[in-house]
């Protein structure tokens, strides 16, 4: 692999150590860091993790909340040419260990929300795992009871010789992200460092993301929406404040304390913060919030009305994707705080240029710069299966053979299991899913479904 010329996620650490030397660049809780203490705090585990025994192309195992510490983990896995496996807190640990049988990683982190899944994963249970971690600072009796490792002790037996400079796994590839399981048993997605780079560029063109925004972690750090985003946001240099899960209080009371610009949301959590306000009738500080980024499903016409009254300054957007395509594919903006100041709202635009919404489905968007997209039909109909092709497109599944991995009808085309149209303005169509289609008097005909949409 020619270095000079690859991307990689640690690229990032140059303009951090730089121009981000004395800025804050996390805040989780009390804990702040500037860009030099990140990349500092960085390159001690990523030096702790190569003298423990950790190799290039080690898969490591994370489950836990979102913290300033979880995304130092990624990062230090990534520099030394390791691929981090980000396990869903919420899964049970049956759940968790078929993913890790799958997976076959040497290390398992997990903060106070698993715990016990280290108990659990002795023996043979497991038989890859080689080292137990804390990603926490826990007491010295939840250490003995769990026979775990901390960061601290990494760092502490850590020696520093020489500079170090990052390094790629086979393929490049540096994420394994678990798909939902909607379609059944959740998949490895293998995701390279290209793709994160390619998707973090098509975020900062669309949705505006800069060195000034205030990112609030709301999405989880082991979801591809959450993921991409806060890779994006470590590419422009922003500030990530962090809360471990989404609750609606949590995010208002950090978006007020710390003036936060931009977040990412599904109709959900949108939801829960308009009942929130609602409940409590206090609007503070969401005046400071100047970019929302939807995924997970579309949001309802009075659901963007109240996200619009309580947001008033923010660009709201909805994007559709796949973690198999490292998130967003198409963007559509549904609100825009420029245009209504100018009395030209998105709703006269929709008139001119196409209907946000058709009798035959929903429309998400334009592609990406970087994305490529191809309806395949069959006859003479319009409507037909989505592919997509292009560096967002994922490596593999983790268990398919790199040589043999394909997931398309056509082997550089990544179908996506979706039906639907392109319309002469270049917009994407959703109409239905590819296992969801009923033939009747010759017609294909395809049930209303909830469309996966990711941020």
């Amino acid at each position: 692999m020619g270095i000079l010329s690859e991307a990689h996620i640690c690229q990032c650490f140059s303009r951090l150590a730089t121009q981000k030397r004395n800025s804050l660049v996390t805040i989780n809780g009390a804990r702040q860091k500037t860009g030099q203490q990140l990349v500092d705090s960085v390159l001690s585990l990523a030096r702790g993790l190569l003298q423990l025994g950790l190799q290039n192309g080690d898969v490591v195992a994370i489950s836990a909340f979102n913290s300033d510490w979880y995304l130092e983990w990624i990062l230090a896995v990534a520099f030394i040419g390791g691929i981090v496996a980000p396990l869903n807190y919420r899964w049970s640990f049956e759940e968790a260990r078929m993913a890790m049988v799958t997976i076959r990683p040497k290390m398992l982190v997990t903060d106070e929300s698993c715990y016990y899944w280290h108990s659990a994963a002795r023996g043979d249970a497991i038989p890859s795992l080689r080292w137990h971690v804390s990603l926490s600072s826990p007491s010295l009796d939840i250490i003995n009871k769990y026979n775990m490792l901390t960061a601290e002790m990494l760092v502490e037996q850590s020696v520093i010789y020489g500079s170090m400079n990052y390094s790629f796994a086979p393929e490049g590839a540096v994420i394994i992200c678990f798909t939902s399981g909607t379609t059944g048993r959740p998949k490895g997605v293998v995701i390279s460092h290209t793709a994160l780079i390619v998707q973090s560029l098509a975020k900062v063109a669309i949705v505006g993301y800069s060195e000034d925004d205030v990112y609030l972690h709301t999405a989880p750090l082991c979801h591809i929406g959450g993921l991409s985003s806060a890779m994006a946001m470590l590419m422009v240099g922003a500030c990530h404040a962090f809360i471990p899960k989404f609750e609606a209080t949590l995010a208002l009371e950090a978006i007020e304390q710390h003036h936060v610009t931009s977040l990412i949301i599904v109709p959900a959590m949108m939801a829960d913060l308009i009942s929130s306000v609602r409940l409590k009738r206090i609007q503070k500080g969401c005046d400071s919030v100047k970019k929302i980024l939807n995924g997970g499903g579309g949001l309802s016409d009075n659901l963007i009305k109240d996200a619009t009254r309580l947001f008033p300054r923010a660009k709201l957007l909805s994007a559709y994707g796949m973690t198999e395509t490292c998130s967003s594919l198409t963007f559509t903006t549904l609100f825009e705080p420029m245009l209504e100041a100018s009395g030209t709202s998105l709703q006269m635009l929709a008139v001119t240029n196409s209907s946000p919404v058709k009798a035959r489905g929903v429309c998400v968007g334009k592609p990406a710069p970087h994305v490529e997209i191809k309806i395949c039909v069959d006859g003479s109909s319009n409507v037909g299966r989505i592919l997509t092709r292009g560096p967002h497109v994922m490596l593999r599944y983790w268990d398919q053979i790199p040589e043999k991995a394909s997931n398309s009808v056509e082997e550089t085309w990544l179908d996506t299991g979706d039906i639907g149209f392109i319309d002469d303005h270049g917009n994407l169509w959703l109409v239905g899913r590819t296992n969801g289609r009923i033939k009747s008097g010759g017609e294909n005909i395809y049930p209303e479904e909830e469309f996966q949409i990711l941020a």
